[in-house]
């Protein structure tokens, strides 16, 4: 079972002594930012509003240049109105599985905080993560129902795998950590990328985008904090299993979440030529992938996660590249 120590580890790899006090406020921190601010999906969207209806035919649908697909020469010649639906169903679709990513997020954080002893500030946070996750389910699917395109939503083996990485809560709350950060930092990059971006997309996205973005901070905080404070309690060889891992964790989930699955492309009359392309062989799609994971290679690096074999696989699989200066920089190069 995982318990709360102060133990955490530096630059250098190098064990050293966190106080367990710093966690624990940190923890605290957490939830008593979920009691002051959370939202509703229902309260806080009007859905019902003129300026919230959403149509099939509406221009800002079109994918922007810095998106994995919209940033290739084949969408971009493409006739509008074919530009709109692809760019209609691709981010519809996305929505439909970040729903599902956090359906697998909720099973397991309640499988972890099962094992939880009593006054654990853990198992209170993680419930306060899980109401929102639930919430932000019910906000997708009303998007999705909404928006008049019916998508497939996860691939087949996200699918078949869901129940298994569920479980991963329980029996190997590390590992399943790392896998949440694989899931939320893409959708979170994307998100906050579209917004600084200025991208003009409907208001019902935009407004679900900015609740989203609110409630993960809180989300991903938890997950790089959680992992500062229990990776360097692993045994040698645990450590190096998880940090060999850690890059094809995150390397699949990235497709996983941010590709849209072989259906839907080609419902969509979609060239496998250009899904590789874009997702992620293009220039455009290659510098996306990297830049989802600034944050996690700063956390990485901070703990100690690192080894020669885990460098091999970050530059093999491709997602390598700079390290944050801070949580949450921004994409320089897409800002330029």
């Amino acid at each position: 079972m995982v318990t709360v120590t102060g133990k955490s580890t530096s630059r250098a790899g190098r064990s050293t002594r966190l106080p367990v006090e710093t966690y624990r406020e940190m923890l605290d921190v957490l939830s008593e930012g979920s009691v002051r601010r959370n939202f509703d999906p229902y309260r806080d969207i009007d859905w019902d509003s003129e300026e919230f209806q959403m149509f099939s035919h509406d221009p800002r649908w079109i994918l922007p240049n810095y998106h994995p697909l919209g940033g290739t020469a084949w969408y971009q010649q493409l006739p509008r109105g074919r530009q709109i639906e692809i760019g209609h169903h691709i981010q519809i679709n996305s929505v439909k599985v970040g729903a599902a990513f956090e359906s697998i997020l909720i099973r397991g954080m309640m499988q972890f905080i099962m094992k939880m002893p009593n006054n654990s500030l853990e198992f209170r946070y993680c419930l306060h993560e899980i109401t929102e996750e639930c919430n932000h389910i019910q906000m997708f699917q009303e998007l999705v129902n909404r928006s008049g395109a019916d998508v497939p939503g996860m691939r087949t083996d996200f699918r078949l795998a869901s129940p298994t990485m569920g479980m991963l809560g329980a029996a190997f709350p590390v590992v399943f950590f790392i896998g949440i950060l694989a899931g939320e930092e893409p959708i979170d990059h994307w998100q906050k990328e579209v917004i600084r971006q200025g991208k003009d997309v409907p208001p019902a996205m935009l407004r679900t985008m900015e609740i989203h973005i609110a409630e993960e901070a809180r989300h991903i905080s938890f997950a790089h904090h959680f992992l500062r404070q229990h990776y360097p309690n692993l045994g040698r060889i645990n450590k190096w299993l998880v940090s060999v891992s850690t890059p094809i964790i995150m390397r699949w989930l990235a497709g996983v979440i941010m590709a849209p699955p072989r259906r839907l492309a080609a419902d969509l009359d979609i060239p496998r030529s250009v899904v590789k392309e874009a997702y992620w062989g293009g220039p455009v799609g290659s510098n996306q992938l990297q830049s989802y994971f600034g944050d996690v290679r700063m956390l990485v690096d901070e703990i100690g996660m690192t080894n020669r074999t885990a460098k091999y696989l970050w530059k093999k699989l491709r997602i390598d590249g700079s390290v944050s200066r801070f949580r949450g920089e921004p994409d320089r190069s897409a800002l330029d």
